[in-house]
């Protein structure tokens, strides 16, 4: 089911690379980017991440909380974060059931892989409700990152 503006964001719990839950819940009261990747240590994916840990200091200027998801491993996430040295939680949707929540999940991927994450970024304003929604299903295309700085700007 597709996600638009206005709507309430779902709310989830999943691991993160420290071996703690996070919850969406944990950031009431705060504006939240939420990226959605396909697979960790892929090219597209390490590019889009970087991108965002290269920019991080605009999001915390603008008080944002960035969560990043993918169905990998939080052990394969762990590495890939301190590989690339990632400033923001990288959080494991290992039983794909926050991404299908989203309306960002493949049927089937590449390679014969299923229900693997669509590259996807949605905003979620202070109150919990979505004010910004791209799901890509071209996986080698980023998110417009200048349209959800632009959202979040809006927001502040």
């Amino acid at each position: 089911m597709a996600l638009s503006i206005g709507d309430k964001a779902p709310g989830f719990t999943l691991f993160n690379t420290d071996k703690k839950e996070v919850s969406l819940s944990d950031y009431e009261g705060k504006n939240v980017v939420i990226l959605f990747f396909p697979l960790a240590f892929t090219g597209v994916c390490t590019k889009e991440l970087c991108s965002m840990r290269d920019d991080i200091a605009s999001y915390n200027n603008m008080n944002v909380e960035v969560l990043a998801i993918s169905v990998d491993s939080l052990f394969t996430l762990e590495k890939f974060k301190a590989d690339q040295n990632l400033n923001f939680p990288l959080l494991a949707d290992f039983n794909r059931e926050v991404c299908a929540t989203y309306g960002a999940q493949y049927e089937d991927f590449v390679l014969g892989m299923k229900g693997v994450a669509k590259r996807s970024a949605f905003v979620v304003d202070k109150g919990g409700n979505i004010q910004y929604a791209e799901v890509l299903d071209n996986a080698g295309e980023l998110p417009n990152f200048d349209a959800i700085k632009r959202t979040l700007s809006n927001l502040n």
